[in-house]
């Protein structure tokens, strides 16, 4: 029933957008139907790959480079209390100033290569993964704390071995949020300026009114974006065996 379940999903957005397209008579270059973007992809199979192997690097490396600035940030300001005082107005900031206005400036200082692309990504990824790690690390057990503190533990200790591993569930939040979103980063920043990338090869069918392939780039590009949540989401749940998922109760 786990694989069934996505398969009906997908089978009934199909179908709804197959219906959409008779029920509108829509002309393929407004929306193309689900037979026409298969088609596209399957004679532009070199090409979306090719580009899709760009996106995903700039993805990845983004997710890796702002997890790793966010965990750093967000343990600076539990284990360093005046270091609170200058990095939570730089959160604030980095999300009062949409990030998508920035994608200009990073292309002209970055060039039009993946550096500018993983920069856009490592902003957009930074704010949900250094929120929920410190949220997280804020909300230790009081008890273990007092524990701790009987024991005579120090500051660092009590950080590592307590704090820590009772944050890691709300870190493995912030990593799916910031696995969902990453993706936007990466695309705005081939669009604003890009060589390739599925970003890139959206712009210019676009512009060439090749919708098919518009859509076909877009099926890969949401393909990708659910292989990495679910990748991250995987690796979360061995990595933090002990967070059990709790149903209600009917």
């Amino acid at each position: 029933m786990t694989f069934l379940r996505p398969l009906l999903i997908a089978l009934g957005v199909l179908c709804t957008w197959q219906a959409i397209v008779w029920l509108a008579a829509t002309p393929p270059y407004i929306l193309p139907g689900p037979h026409l973007v298969a088609i596209a992809w399957f004679e532009n199979a070199g090409i979306i790959l090719e580009n899709a192997v760009v996106t995903l690097a700039e993805i990845v490396l983004g997710l890796m480079i702002g997890a790793l600035c966010g965990a750093v940030s967000a343990l600076t300001m539990a284990y360093f209390r005046p270091a609170r005082t200058w990095l939570l107005p730089v959160l604030v900031v980095s999300q009062a100033i949409p990030v998508f206005t920035l994608a200009p400036i990073l292309v002209l200082w970055l060039g039009y290569g993946m550096v500018s692309k993983v920069a856009m990504a490592v902003l957009i990824i930074y704010f949900p993964v250094t929120a929920t790690f410190y949220d997280g690390l804020k909300r230790t057990d009081p008890e273990w704390l007092d524990l701790a503190a009987t024991m005579d533990a120090s500051g660092w200790a009590t950080l590592v071995q307590i704090r820590v591993p009772s944050a890691l569930p709300a870190l493995a939040s912030g990593l799916k949020v910031a696995a969902a979103a990453a993706p936007i980063g990466a695309v705005v920043g081939e669009w604003v300026g890009s060589s390739a990338g599925l970003g890139y090869l959206m712009l210019h069918a676009n512009g060439r009114m090749q919708i098919d392939l518009t859509f076909a780039a877009l099926f890969t590009l949401a393909v990708m974006a659910v292989a990495v949540y679910f990748g991250i989401d995987r690796l979360s749940r061995r990595l933090v065996p002990w967070q059990a998922e709790s149903e209600p109760s009917a």
